[in-house]
């Protein structure tokens, strides 16, 4: 039987983590996978998970199931923090997921039992594992476009674009911090696109996975918000591996914000169903850390102190990349970088370039251009930044996108 298999395609991502592991230049840098590194080039714990853990291990609490839906306390503390204690009660239920991964699949297999063949638009460019589970789910996927020719946003070209939404089609939108341009929509465009679903009937899909890396915690969610509280339906999916630091224990949940409670009831059992075959149930221990931290005044403060300190680290990286380009004479490249936002910018080079790059310099990221600005020590912004510089003096600049 196994001789049939045909050649699966390996993940690019994982493929140049790979090929980066075996570079034995010790100058190396990789900037491929999306992961928070501080200034020693670590994946550090933050303080409030680790205090958290030392709570979870002193209570040592019952490893039994928790159920299809996970952990009731943490879906309830995603639905405050995501929505706002504000938000209209009876309005959305949540599941906890296995990520935001997970999450992004159930909410699809929910958008298939719903109405098989619907389809679902997607950013072009998008994140690189949208399509593959929204095709996995048996969807079909069409594309909007999100940025013009010089790297800049198209707002016109965008909206054009969705206007061929059908009713009941479904757009995946990111949240914030746009993977992979780093390129979000204003808050104004945000509600023109409110305005678009509410006229046309489509429904929304946020993708909630940097939230508290752009412009703040709240800033980044208002968006998110303000879609729920204006449409009738809206689907999200959220992470916690970002913002808490939480990448191996694939923390997340599934948000549907909907008409009324016997419709929810419905959402939650179908998601429930859908869990059941892929998952069965998520895995406790980052919910219950996340939990902690939430219903604590004092940990969620803390948490939220550190990560301002980690969105201000991200933020002064790429402005000392723009700085650095600048005085080597790649103004307009620099000026593209500045207007991006989050843990990923997508650089001005062609995948010719970023081969280059990587072979003469040891320098990982992705052939689209993207590199995770948070895994740059500050030290080797001028690494990085003779590395782009070189590249683009001896070969012809390409698109952005």
């Amino acid at each position: 039987m196994l001789e049939l298999l045909p050649t699966p395609p390996a993940d690019p991502l994982w493929d140049l983590a790979a090929e980066f592991a075996a570079d034995p230049r010790a100058e190396r840098l990789n900037l491929v996978l999306g992961v928070y590194r501080d200034h020693t080039g670590a994946t550090p714990v933050m303080t409030a998970v680790r205090e958290a853990e030392i709570r979870l291990a002193e209570r040592s609490a019952s490893k039994e199931y928790r159920g299809l839906s996970g952990n009731t306390a943490f879906n309830r503390a995603m639905l405050s923090m995501v929505l706002g204690t504000e938000a209209p009660t009876g309005r959305a239920t949540a599941v906890q997921t296995v990520a935001g991964t997970g999450a992004l699949r159930l909410l699809a297999d929910l958008v298939r039992r719903t109405r098989p063949g619907t389809t679902v638009w997607i950013s072009d460019p998008a994140y690189v594992n949208h399509r593959p589970i929204l095709e996995a789910a048996g969807l079909t996927v069409r594309t909007y476009g999100r940025l013009d020719a010089a790297g800049l946003p198209d707002p016109t070209g965008l909206l054009d674009d969705l206007r061929a939404a059908r009713h009941h089609d479904v757009v995946l939108l990111q949240g914030c911090c746009h993977n992979p341009t780093g390129v979000d929509p204003s808050f104004e465009m945000w509600e023109e696109l409110a305005g678009l679903a509410a006229a046309n009937g489509w429904v929304p899909f946020v993708d909630l996975a940097y939230h508290g890396l752009g412009d703040g915690l709240e800033a980044d969610l208002r968006a998110t918000r303000m879609l729920a509280d204006r449409l009738p339906e809206v689907l999200v999916a959220v992470s916690c591996s970002k913002n808490f630091g939480l990448y191996s224990d694939r923390t997340g949940c599934a948000i549907v914000v909907g008409s009324s409670r016997q419709t929810l009831r419905h959402v939650e059992t179908a998601l429930q169903n859908a869990a059941r075959t892929l998952y069965s149930m998520p895995p406790e221990h980052g919910a219950a850390i996340v939990t902690t931290i939430l219903e604590d005044e004092g940990l969620r403060a803390a948490w939220r102190a550190e990560l301002d300190v980690m969105r201000d680290r991200i933020a002064a990286n790429r402005a000392d990349l723009v700085v650095h380009l600048r005085a080597l004479g790649h103004g307009e490249q620099a000026a593209s970088l500045a207007r991006q936002k989050g843990m990923f910018s997508m650089l001005p080079l062609t995948p010719d370039h970023m081969r280059r790059m990587r072979r003469q310099f040891g320098i990982y990221g992705t052939a689209s251009g993207r590199i995770n600005i948070a895994g740059v020590s500050a030290h080797r912004i001028p690494f990085l930044t003779q590395g782009i510089s070189a590249v683009l003096e001896t070969a012809p600049v390409g698109p952005v996108v």
